[in-house]
């Protein structure tokens, strides 16, 4: 493990990550390939990087403390909303059965699926759509991450989450007051709980923009 890396684990470790499986694959999964050459050097900082389209590669100590909170089982089928790099996919797959990602963008949809074939991920399905209207035909999820702020939580994702299943999106009315919410589904309803302030880009719904890449 690189200098770097260990020194990024061991921010982690400070920042609240104590489930070992998640530390153990924040250290297996490359950061480095899933940023632009311009970022190499920078991969292991633990900070957010930009990837086109005004997306980001999210901060490790997010990545990891999202991760952590989910609580993703090696059985479990997991829905991501917003692929954006691959590395947030990358780090569910290595944790989860199946993973079921979805893009607005199509060009980075298909960077991150490259991506994802070179390190020999393989239990990753990529999809191009509106990640507020979820993924039905695959549904129900035991898992659901939203890696992009909603307004308010998308219904459409609640009802796609299995019965005992997880959800986290961070929900609020701009950049800078934003919290992630774990949305836990029972026979008796949904109960919320107010995890972590966070800074992602907002969730949005609609058309894809008309240029792809």
């Amino acid at each position: 493990m690189s200098v770097a890396k260990q020194r990024l684990i061991a921010d982690l470790r400070r920042g609240g990550i104590s489930d070992e499986r998640v530390l153990a694959v924040m250290a297996a999964v490359p950061r480095e390939a899933f940023v632009s050459r311009t970022f190499v050097e920078r991969a292991y900082d633990n900070m957010a990087l930009p990837i086109g389209f005004g997306q980001t590669i999210s901060q490790p100590l997010v990545v990891a403390a999202m991760t952590q909170a989910l609580q993703v089982g090696e059985r479990m089928k997991v829905l991501e909303i917003g692929t954006g790099s691959g590395y947030q996919t990358a780090i569910l797959a290595r944790l989860a059965r199946r993973v079921f990602s979805i893009e607005r963008f199509k060009a980075l949809s298909k960077e991150a699926e490259r991506r994802l074939l070179d390190l020999r991920v393989h239990n990753v399905v990529l999809h191009v759509g509106d990640g507020t209207k979820g993924w039905p035909p695959q549904a129900p999820y035991d898992r659901i991450i939203v890696t992009a702020a909603a307004g308010e939580v998308p219904q459409a994702l609640v009802d796609q989450l299995a019965v005992g299943g997880i959800m986290l999106v961070p929900v609020g009315p701009d950049p800078v007051n934003q919290t992630v919410e774990r949305i836990t589904k029972s026979e008796q309803g949904i109960a919320r709980e107010e995890l972590m302030p966070v800074r992602f880009v907002p969730l949005v719904a609609g058309a894809l923009p008309t240029y792809e890449g």
